[in-house]
C-alpha cells in the first residue's frame, strides 16, 4: 500500500498574491497581471516545490472597485496554463471552465488539446455559472440551480465521451503504408441530452495519462455531490475548520461509492492562505502593511461574528475585559471560532483581523512550523488529502514556502521527497480513465 502524503496544489491567479495590496509592494512588477513571465517564475517555484498543480479560478466579467484593486483572475486560464506548461515538465494544471455557457464540445477540444501538450498535466474544475454579470457577457439569462446541474452533468458526459473517441490505439502514423489514422477506432459519439450534446468525433489522440483529470469545486448540495461523485478525482473546497471539511469530505466521499467508485479516487483539498515569516508578529505586520484601511473596513463583520460592539478607536487595543466576558463565537459562521480564539489570547483587534479570522479560507501567519502544523493536523484528523494554496504576495511568497516550510513537511514524513510521476493523475494518486468510467452504471448516462 502506497504511503499517503499530503497533495498541494497553488491557486493562480492576478499575478500578485492574495493580499488586496499585492499588487503595489515595492518588490512587485505592477505590470504583473499581463506578465506571463511572472507566472511562470511561481509556477516554477511551487514545481521545485513538488506541488501537484495550479489551480486557476476563472470569473469571466469585471467585479469589484478595479480602479484601485488589481483584476482577480489570470488572462484566460487556457492560454496562460498552456505557455506555462512548456516551461515546466512535473506540475498539473487545472483550469475552471463553466459548463452553463460553454458548449461540451470546445471543452473538450481545449482541456485535451492541453493535456497533450503538457504531456499528461491537464485537469478541468467543472463548475456552474449563476453571476449575472457572467451571463450578461455571454448574452444569456441566469438559469435555475436543478437546469444548470442537469446542464453540467450532461456536458461531462459528452466531453467524456468525445476524450474517448478517438481510441487508444487508432493512429497509426505507418508513413510507408500512407495510412494515417485507423478510421474505425475514430468515430462519431452522437451523444445528446436535454441540453446540450455533439456529434464528434474529437480528433485529438490520448496523452500521457489518457484525458484530463475532472474536478469539482465549492459546497456539498445535492446537485454539486452528485456530479463530484460520479465523475470527478478532484474536490475544491472552502472550509475553515477541520470538523466542517471531515465532515464535508465524507460527503464527497460517500458520493464517489454511491457511484459505484473507490471513494480514494477522489482527493479532497482545503484552502489555506499562507504568509511565512520569521515571527507571527512580523507576519501579521506584513498583512497589515499590505491590506491597510481595507482591515478596517472589516470591523463591523468581525463585531457581528463576536455579538459585541467594536469601535475604531480602539482597534490597536485587546476586547475589554467587559467585552471578553460578553464575546462569543457566532453559531452562523464558522469563521467565529477563530476569531472568538484568537480574542481569547488577547491579540488587538487590528491583529485579529491581519490574522484572516475573516478571509475566505483559514489563514497560517509566522514561522514554518506554524504552515506545517496546520497542515499536519488537518492531514491527521482525515480532513482532507491535501490543500489548495493562496499564498499572500507571489512574489516571494511561494519561495519562501516551498524554501522553509516543505522541507518540514518532508521532514515529518508526510510530504514526498519527489514526484511520484510526471502526469497528473500520477502525482494525485487516482487511476487511470479514458473516456466514461465503466463503473458508473448504466441509469446515471444520457
Amino acid at each position: 500500500m502506497a504511503k499517503k502524503e499530503i497533495i498541494l496544489g497553488m491557486a493562480l491567479t492576478d499575478g500578485y498574491g492574495t493580499l488586496k495590496n499585492a499588487w503595489r509592494a515595492p518588490h512587485v512588477n505592477s505590470g504583473n497581471y499581463a506578465n506571463i513571465e511572472a507566472n511562470i517564475r511561481y509556477a516554477q517555484s511551487a514545481e521545485r516545490g513538488r506541488f501537484a498543480f495550479l489551480f486557476t479560478p476563472d470569473f469571466p466579467a469585471v467585479r469589484g472597485d478595479v480602479e484601485h484593486s488589481p483584476v482577480s483572475n489570470i488572462l484566460d486560464p487556457m492560454i496562460a496554463l498552456t505557455a506555462i506548461s512548456q516551461a515546466t515538465s512535473h506540475i498539473g494544471f487545472v483550469a475552471t471552465g463553466s459548463t452553463t455557457f460553454q458548449e461540451p464540445f470546445n471543452h473538450a477540444r481545449q482541456f485535451k488539446a492541453l493535456d497533450v501538450l503538457s504531456h499528461g498535466r491537464a485537469g478541468w474544475n467543472a463548475v456552474t455559472t449563476s453571476d449575472p454579470a457572467v451571463a450578461a457577457n455571454y448574452g444569456k439569462p441566469v438559469v435555475g440551480r436543478a437546469e444548470r446541474y442537469k446542464r453540467a452533468l450532461e456536458s461531462i458526459q459528452v466531453v467524456e465521451a468525445l476524450w474517448g473517441s478517438w481510441k487508444k490505439d487508432a493512429w497509426i502514423k505507418n508513413q510507408q503504408a500512407g495510412r494515417f489514422i485507423d478510421q474505425s477506432k475514430l468515430q462519431p459519439i452522437n451523444l445528446y441530452g436535454e441540453h446540450v450534446g455533439s456529434r464528434g468525433p474529437l480528433a485529438i489522440p490520448p496523452s500521457e495519462q489518457g484525458q484530463p483529470v475532472i474536478f469539482t469545486s465549492g459546497g456539498t448540495s445535492p446537485h454539486l455531490l452528485s456530479i463530484a461523485g460520479r465523475h470527478a478525482s478532484g474536490f475544491i473546497a472552502e472550509v475553515w475548520t477541520i470538523e466542517e471539511a471531515r465532515a464535508q469530505r465524507d460527503l464527497v466521499r460517500r458520493a464517489a461509492q454511491d457511484a459505484g467508485r473507490d471513494p480514494n479516487d477522489i482527493k479532497y483539498f482545503a484552502g489555506l492562505i499562507t504568509t511565512v515569516a520569521p515571527s507571527v508578529r512580523e507576519g501579521l505586520d506584513r498583512r497589515i502593511e499590505h491590506q491597510g484601511e481595507m482591515l478596517e473596513a472589516h470591523l463591523p463583520h468581525l463585531s457581528g461574528m463576536l455579538g459585541i460592539p467594536l469601535h475604531r478607536s480602539q482597534l490597536d487595543q485587546p476586547l475589554t475585559p467587559e467585552q471578553s466576558s460578553a464575546a462569543h463565537a457566532s453559531p452562523g459562521d464558522p469563521r467565529s471560532g477563530i476569531a472568538f480564539k484568537l480574542a481569547r489570547e488577547g491579540w488587538t483587534i487590528r491583529d485579529i483581523l491581519a490574522h484572516g479570522s475573516i478571509d475566505y479560507h483559514p489563514v497560517t501567519v509566522g514561522p514554518p512550523g506554524v504552515h506545517a502544523d496546520h497542515m499536519q493536523e488537518w492531514f491527521k484528523a482525515g480532513a482532507v488529502d491535501g490543500f489548495w494554496l493562496l499564498p499572500d504576495i507571489y512574489e516571494d511568497g511561494v519561495d519562501t514556502f516551498v524554501d522553509e516550510v516543505v522541507p518540514l513537511l518532508v521532514q515529518r514524513r508526510i510530504y514526498p521527497d519527489e514526484y511520484a510521476g510526471s502526469t497528473l493523475r500520477e502525482n494525485l494518486g487516482v487511476p487511470e480513465q479514458y473516456g466514461p468510467d465503466p463503473r458508473i452504471s448504466r441509469g446515471t448516462q444520457l
